[in-house]
């Protein structure tokens, strides 16, 4: 299978590699002419069989939007965009009845993973139709994790459905990382009582309940800067978190844990904090986030 693919940073090329790795022919474009294989979104297009599949992993908003209505005149009936970035859901559908008077389809597809996908597979949520995902199948097996295809993939239910689950599952995300941001502050809190901060989160790892990967993630950066020196506790938010807040505003869910893991980095922007340390550790391990140096 071949695929065009729009976006070769920090995810994209990774991705490009696992691709190839398992067997799927990329040729890939970005802006940065070192990385792209071909000059122009057009070049791209041209070097695709039809039915063409052209994956967009750039950053969600304006990017994602004038990438799509750049391909939208190139493509041709039978063709398909997936949107693999952090988009939100509405969005999805706006790019989907822009496509469809030329008889394009199109995807929307979740991916969480951060840098590690290349190694680990990419965990992926896909909201489409069940004729197109059938056909890319093979991209997604070759993207996510090895082992059961229900353990690292999902088709969610219909366009707009895949930005929808990682909107939430990034909601939780933040809830998860924060919890174990405060159980942190706490514990370096005390060391007339707690003499060894990184080895009780290691002890943590194995045999217990609060066992995770977001877990192993904070011993590897404990390991590596046990007291956060090096980092200000300053930490952004990429607008999934908002969006779930809002979504159960607008349905009337309570979501007490996520709204105040949210509200916590709005904090972290006011003032230096040991459990926002933490956190912006944590995005950096699993996602290579930018963090802000001491001064």
């Amino acid at each position: 299978m071949h695929i065009g693919l729009i976006g070769l940073g920090r995810m994209g090329n990774n991705m490009r590699a696992r691709l190839e790795k398992n067997g799927i022919d990329v040729t890939g474009y970005d802006t940065n002419p070192e990385v792209s294989d071909v000059a122009t979104v057009a070049d791209l297009v041209a070097a695709l069989p039809a039915p063409r599949t052209v994956w967009v992993m750039v950053p969600a908003g304006e990017i994602t939007d004038s990438v799509i209505r750049e391909l939208e005149p190139l493509l041709e009936k039978g063709d398909l965009v997936i949107d693999g970035g952090n988009s939100k859901f509405t969005e999805d559908f706006k790019h989907a009845e822009l496509l469809a008077p030329r008889g394009v389809d199109f995807m929307d597809a979740g991916v969480s993973g951060g840098i590690w996908g290349l190694e680990n597979g990419y965990g992926l949520m896909v909201g489409g139709s069940a004729e197109q995902v059938a056909r890319v199948m093979p991209v997604f097996d070759a993207l996510r994790p090895e082992g059961p295809r229900d353990e690292g993939f999902v088709h969610v239910g219909e366009v707009g459905a895949g930005h929808y689950a990682k909107m939430v599952h990034n909601g939780i995300e933040y809830a998860l990382m924060q919890a174990y941001a405060e159980g942190y502050e706490l514990l370096d809190t005390r060391k007339d009582i707690i003499k060894d901060v990184t080895g009780t989160f290691k002890a943590w790892q194995r045999g217990t309940v609060v066992r995770s990967w977001l877990l192993d993630l904070l011993v590897r950066a404990l390991e590596q800067d046990p007291e956060f020196e090096h980092i200000e506790g300053y930490v952004q938010d990429s607008g999934e978190g908002r969006w779930t807040v809002e979504e159960a505003l607008n349905n009337a869910v309570p979501v007490p844990t996520i709204s105040a893991s949210i509200f916590a980095r709005f904090v972290s922007r006011q003032e230096d904090s040991p459990a926002m340390k933490a956190v912006a550790a944590l995005r950096n391990q699993f996602g290579g986030h930018a963090v802000k140096a001491v001064d």
